[in-house]
């Protein structure tokens, strides 16, 4: 195998995993390469921190090198080394996952994860790409944009549960609270049994260019505290980042 194919082959495994962890078979089909010669490129790209295993002999997912290189590549400083501090004291304060996440087309692409520890813990969603009208992440970009958010309500709404807003008027509506509330809250709405809450991340001049999330069970998620307080308190964490 050349130099060139070497990378060129490197490169296809890396932009497989663009749509979301997988394991080496998936990987294999994914890129139409043998098993063997997936796995041998994976090994490389490990050692190299462009990609990383979720768990011992489980799916693999972009690394911390590339997601790093992606956010060096956009103006100002590192996203994720800027909102790492925030995502830490978030966690904290709910209890539950929190995350970070950016707009990428008419999806929300997952940057960033910390999940305390917990006897139920919920899935690590990094690397992952999710159409904006099923998660709140992409509820409050879409809050902020009417041209998306008329470009988006416009489109097929595929569910993914049935609690997912399949409708674009329905859409539309929840957007229109989203502005109101200055934060958003979607229930078992991407995911069976997940509850998952987001505010606007801006830039100094009100530009919303980013999601911080938090999302837990639903059996305990809100929980006592209630959404509202929950809602207040991810509105003023992300209101706390501001970016150049």
């Amino acid at each position: 195998m050349t130099t060139v194919q070497s990378i060129e082959r490197a490169f296809s495994v890396l932009r497989s995993l663009a749509s979301g962890p997988a394991g080496v078979t998936e990987i294999a089909d994914r890129v139409g390469l043998p098993k063997s010669t997936v796995s041998r490129l994976l090994s490389t790209l490990e050692e190299l921190g462009a990609v990383e295993q979720v768990s011992a002999g489980g799916e693999y997912r972009v690394g911390w090198t590339m997601i790093e290189l992606a956010a060096a590549a956009r103006p100002g400083r590192s996203l994720i080394s800027l909102v790492r501090p925030h995502l830490a004291e978030l966690s904290r304060l709910t209890g539950e996952a929190a995350g970070i996440s950016i707009p990428d087309g008419d999806d929300m692409l997952y940057l960033d994860q910390l999940t305390p520890d917990s006897e139920l813990q919920v899935r690590d969603w990094t690397g992952h790409r999710i159409p904006m009208y099923a998660v709140p992440s992409g509820h409050v970009v879409l809050a902020a944009d009417d041209g998306a958010a008329q470009r988006v309500a416009a489109g097929e709404l595929t569910a993914f549960t049935p609690h997912t807003i399949t409708d674009g008027a329905t859409l539309l509506q929840r957007l229109q609270l989203v502005r109101s509330d200055g934060y958003a809250w979607a229930l078992e709405e991407f995911a069976a049994g997940l509850n998952s809450l987001a505010a606007p991340v801006r830039t100094a001049d009100g530009r919303v260019v980013a999601s911080l999330h938090v999302y837990g069970p639903a059996s305990r998620f809100p929980g006592e505290r209630g959404a509202a307080a929950l809602g207040e308190i991810v509105k003023t964490a992300a209101a706390k980042i501001r970016l150049d």
